[in-house]
């Protein structure tokens, strides 16, 4: 692979205010051989016009969903649409830094049996402001350190994210998957034998809004992830495909259904 195509998947959903910085870095990075596809999905706000303003930059591709389709069918619309050795993800208000794209695809350059890398992101605010690191990263970044704590969480921020376009085609989205799509589709990468790593460094801004974290708060993360689990574990076992990996995360599945159920309980006491 030299100088490959990396084709840059940017869904948009009413993200006016910060559209702009998160196009333009991308369009920005210091790799310049990408093309970004950039799908509306139904967007009510002045998003539109914001992807618009970009077109003199052949790079750029605007897709628009007739209606709000939602992010899963509009990833898998950018993957179906993409035509990159590569494909990258980044969200409508985040940002990505500008050496992000050089290093992921050095490394996988430097990595062919790794099909993901991902890497560290920095939290921030509404105004920008720092909100310090995301505690789920834990440290991990190595292949065999992350495929042995994905049974339990995730540890991979899905904005970062650079993957082997003919895998993720093969992959794809599972559109059943509304809760997690994306740790869904690290679980059944790693079940699947493929590698996932993280870069050391930071290569995105990763926006944190206040109706997003309100609405986080008000989930049983534990009852959330113990479906997700349970789902993968089961369409692995319908398929067949039954390994050490896929039998830990049916086990940790049970784990997570048990603390949900004590978190559920916990607030109910509490009023």
């Amino acid at each position: 692979m030299i100088n490959p195509l990396v084709s840059v998947i940017l869904p948009v959903y009413n993200c006016e205010a910060y559209l702009d910085q998160a196009v333009a870095s991308i369009l920005s990075q210091s790799y310049q051989h990408l093309e970004l596809i950039a799908i509306n999905d139904g967007s009510t706000d002045g998003s539109l016009k914001i992807l618009e303003s970009f077109l003199n930059d052949p790079r750029i591709r605007i897709i628009n969903n007739l209606k709000n389709e939602g992010l899963i069918f509009t990833l898998n619309r950018g993957i179906s649409l993409s035509s990159g050795e590569l494909i990258a993800r980044m969200d409508g208000d985040d940002i990505s830094l500008p050496e992000r794209f050089t290093e992921q695809v050095a490394y996988l350059e430097q990595h062919p049996d790794v099909t993901v890398v991902a890497t560290r992101i920095r939290l921030v605010d509404e105004k920008g402001n720092d909100l310090g690191n995301w505690k789920q990263e834990y440290e991990r970044t190595s292949p065999d350190s992350i495929r042995s704590y994905l049974h339990w969480n995730n540890c991979i921020a899905h904005p970062t994210v650079m993957v082997r376009a003919a895998e993720l085609k093969s992959f794809r989205y599972d559109p059943r998957q509304k809760l997690s799509e994306d740790y869904d589709l690290w679980l059944r990468m790693s079940a699947a034998g493929k590698k996932i790593a993280k870069l050391e460094s930071v290569g995105l801004l990763h926006r944190i809004l206040s109706e997003s974290f309100t609405r986080t708060r008000s989930y049983n993360v534990f009852t959330r992830m113990s479906i997700v689990k349970r789902e993968f574990a089961a369409s692995q076992l319908r398929k067949g495909l039954v390994n050490g990996f896929v039998i830990l995360t049916g086990f940790t599945s049970i784990v997570y259904m048990v603390a949900g159920w004590l978190k559920g309980l916990k607030q109910k006491i509490a009023g």
